[in-house]
């Protein structure tokens, strides 16, 4: 199903070649030259640490993996870091020499590095994470031989390092020449972090060196301090943007790297919390806060660990998203008369990059099931022009009702009614369907209510516009948005049913998937009633519409509509969500009402791409047991033919 180098965490014939090439890197090293620096170290440096078979992982396969040399060298009062990959390197992977010494690390100086993220996991290697005051991070180094602790005590001796309040796993670096920035990092203020950003203290002389003058302007120094720092600093957009965009210059592969990085261990409302990279935040009224955290906070819970380190799963599981199918690559699926010659592999690349949007309109039918993947250029062409004269039959069906027969038509009214409300408040802010008397939201309703009449029994239900929404702005048209609906609504349609069996039947699923891949999770929360996972109804009820933007939104859906690993993936995607914020819900003790409500504040701060890749991983990763876990006919599968005739069946009083 997957390749073998896919899930290799420990291959001992990586890590053999890695020793065999640190042999050849010294032997190397010793004949081309007596001095024992690299010549990206600053020249004179005295070397005070040295460490073979350091690793750089810049993909998820272990022939891709780069070895090499990491170095502390000191000169004067600084200390710099390098790392250089072994010259050599046997691989049979797609990097080149050129590649991998686009990684080379030359000659960093601590006093541009804000902290150090370690990590020692039970099983696998140890590895490190250097993250500069700029918010640029270095791919994790790992240590095939050991050596972080030797690491951690060299640098101590020469660097002053703070562990992190926050994080046990996180260390500070201050290495501070200015006795004023000293002060300021124990007091964590953000002048403390002033390289690479608009907040370096200033030179005496300059006009703001002078209010330092025996401390006595202390007070208006750091007021000025914050002022700067709240301009300057944008903490959720430093980590998320600016970092991609800079480590972007590296290499694509670093890029990947980076984007899973900046999600592990996210402890906090927001995947990006600084705080968990250890960015220092601005503290006024130091004594008054921490006596309103004490009344506020509870006392700190011990979170069982992951079963499964969810944190490097998805970096050998999970694919990097590709870039959006196009239109060129689009044509090459399809055979002179406009069959898809090979479904599985269209669809697997869609699920991996997407659909640029001047072909969504074709590739969506598909995906949907409105076009066969068999059929022709003509054949879809003629089922378009007898499925628009069926639609407009089915719609003419409620456009006849004359005003005295809708007032003995109670179901009509209220369906009606209800449909007229919901439209004028559906995607309302997207140009396509805002303004006053826009001719979208009425084509919006008039598929609505000709669903209502279509599938009579399930009728409408508040949702069910969300759904349509992003249809209707793909396919621009009245008949094919009604037709793909309807193509969706066979898989979704039991979402909406008045006993909510198919909401219940993913639940359930979802429940016994949290069990299988976080029985801790899952056994916390049994005695707090929230075994029911009632506050993921949102996400399943309308796919996770009113959680992203509206381009993530579609990206997602055409990615689900694949059904390329699963029919199910949007339950692992839950099932991701939740385990990224595992710590935070168990170490804050939530209950049923406070999750509910945590869960609704993530709208709008989930990434996306990272989150589909974990849910990836845990779908592959889960296999067979995963799928056992789902019972036949939980949507958006097929119902069960026997069950069919059930699956819209209402009670005569209910809309």
């Amino acid at each position: 199903m997957h390749e073998t180098e896919l899930h290799d965490l420990s291959d001992d014939a990586d890590y053999a070649a890695s020793v065999e090439q640190a042999s050849a890197s010294v032997m190397l090293t010793r004949t081309e030259s007596g001095s024992r620096s690299f010549p990206s170290e600053p020249e004179g440096a005295e070397l005070i640490y040295s460490k073979d078979n350091v690793t750089i992982h810049p993909t998820q396969f272990a022939s891709e993996r780069i070895s090499g040399r990491l170095k502390l060298a000191k000169q004067g009062d600084s200390v710099f870091m390098t790392w250089s990959p072994y010259k050599g390197q046997r691989s049979n992977a797609r990097l080149s020499e050129k590649d991998r010494n686009l990684y080379t690390i030359r000659a960093v100086p601590f006093s541009d590095v804000r902290s150090i993220r370690r990590h020692t996991p039970t099983l696998g290697w140890q590895y490190i994470i250097i993250v500069m005051s700029s918010g640029l991070a270095f791919p994790p180094l790992y240590f095939y031989n050991g050596g972080v602790k030797e690491f951690f005590a060299t640098l101590k001796q020469h660097v002053l390092i703070v562990r992190s309040l926050e994080d046990a796993n996180v260390f500070l670096v201050n290495d501070f020449q200015n006795p004023l920035q000293r002060t300021l990092s124990s007091l964590e203020m953000p002048g403390a972090v002033s390289m690479g950003s608009a907040l370096s203290i200033p030179d005496s002389g300059s006009p703001l060196a002078s209010l330092t003058d025996g401390g006595k302007n202390s007070a208006v120094l750091s007021q000025s301090i914050f002022r700067n720092w709240q301009k300057a600093q944008d903490p959720g957009r430093d980590l998320s943007i600016n970092v991609l965009e800079k480590f972007s210059l590296v290499t694509k592969f670093a890029r990947d790297t980076t984007t899973q990085l900046f999600r592990e261990n996210s402890n906090g409302f927001a995947a990006l919390d600084p705080k968990n990279y250890g960015i220092p935040r601005p503290r006024l009224d130091a004594p008054y806060q921490e006596e309103q955290e004490k009344k506020k906070v509870p006392e700190e819970t011990h979170v069982p660990a992951d079963p499964i380190e969810f944190d490097k799963l998805a970096l050998v599981w999970g694919q990097p998203r590709q870039s959006p199918l196009g239109p060129i690559e689009w044509a090459s699926f399809l055979d002179s008369e406009g069959r898809i010659m090979d479904s599985k592999a269209l669809r697997k690349r869609v699920f991996y990059g997407g659909v640029e949007h001047t072909i969504r309109k074709e590739v969506w039918a598909f995906l949907l099931g409105y076009h066969d993947y068999e059929s022709t250029y003509a054949e879809r062409e003629y089922l378009k022009t007898s499925k628009r004269t069926e639609y407009m039959t089915i719609k003419q069906q409620w456009q006849s009702i004359s005003p005295e027969q809708a007032k003995r038509f109670t179901k009509f009214r209220e369906r009606k009614g209800l449909i007229d409300k919901d439209v004028v408040r559906t995607d309302r802010s997207l140009p396509f369907y805002e303004g006053d008397n826009n001719p979208n939201v009425k084509t919006l309703r008039d598929i609505l209510l000709t669903y209502s009449f279509y599938n009579f029994d399930l009728g409408y239900c508040q949702g069910m516009s969300d759904l349509l929404s992003p249809i209707l702005y793909v396919m621009e048209d009245e008949s094919e948005s009604f037709w793909c609906f309807v193509e969706l609504m066979e898989r979704l349609g039991p979402n909406f049913n008045r006993d909510q069996s198919g909401i219940h039947a993913q639940l359930f699923a979802l429940s016994k998937l949290v069990e299988l891949l976080d029985a801790p999770l899952h056994d916390y929360f049994q005695p707090r009633e929230c075994l029911n996972y009632f506050f993921c109804f949102r996400w399943i009820l309308i796919q996770f519409k009113r959680e992203f933007e509206y381009e993530q939104i579609m990206f997602l859906w055409e990615v689900l509509w694949t059904r390329h690993l699963s029919e199910h993936l949007h339950l692992y995607l839950c099932v991701a969500i939740l385990k990224r914020y595992r710590d935070k819900i168990m170490g804050e003790q939530m209950d049923f009402d406070t999750l509910l409500k945590f869960i609704n504040e993530l709208s709008g701060h989930i990434e996306l791409d990272p989150f589909l890749r974990d849910a990836e991983a845990l779908c592959i990763y889960a296999g067979e047991n995963g799928a056992a876990s789902i019972p036949p006919g939980t949507p958006p599968s097929l119902p069960i033919e026997n069950e069919s005739s059930l699956l819209y069946s209402q009670d005569d009083e209910v809309l």
